[in-house]
């Protein structure tokens, strides 16, 4: 079957740190992330559309620049959250460790929850890596 897809890119910096890993990323560290956001559906609504661009960046954008943008985004058992917590340093706790993959996967499931027609998300941790989470379809 043929589908329509579209997509868009959105920038967010965010530290974190990794549990349980033996390489320079358990300590305390921060990246300019970009995500991409990409949506599918087998036809268009009455404006030609599979969602109109300001959809996505109404709605995901700006629940990542109120959520993760300049944020720890830290594993909610990391011994680090009470002490940030008593400094008052903006946290997203994740159930998981705090992985570009499970990132991903926090934010498919939020663009989800909103009723959007997503397919994938793909961030960016650097230029030159980056993981993806996808619907199953």
């Amino acid at each position: 079957m043929r589908m329509f897809r579209v997509s868009r890119q959105i920038d967010f910096c965010y530290g974190h740190r990794l549990l349980n890993y033996r390489g320079k990323c358990r300590h305390l560290h921060g990246h300019n992330g970009k995500v991409l956001i990409t949506i599918e559906a087998s036809g268009l609504d009455d404006r030609g559309m599979v969602l109109d661009f300001n959809d996505i960046k109404n709605v995901v954008s700006r629940w990542i620049d109120e959520n993760l943008d300049h944020c720890m985004i830290l594993s909610r058992n990391d011994p680090a959250v009470p002490v940030l917590q008593e400094l008052g340093e903006p946290l997203f706790l994740l159930e998981s460790n705090p992985t570009a993959e499970n990132i991903a996967k926090a934010i498919f499931d939020f663009a989800a929850d909103q009723g959007f027609p997503i397919v994938e998300v793909r961030l960016w941790e650097t230029p030159n890596c980056f993981a993806t989470y996808c619907s199953d379809v």
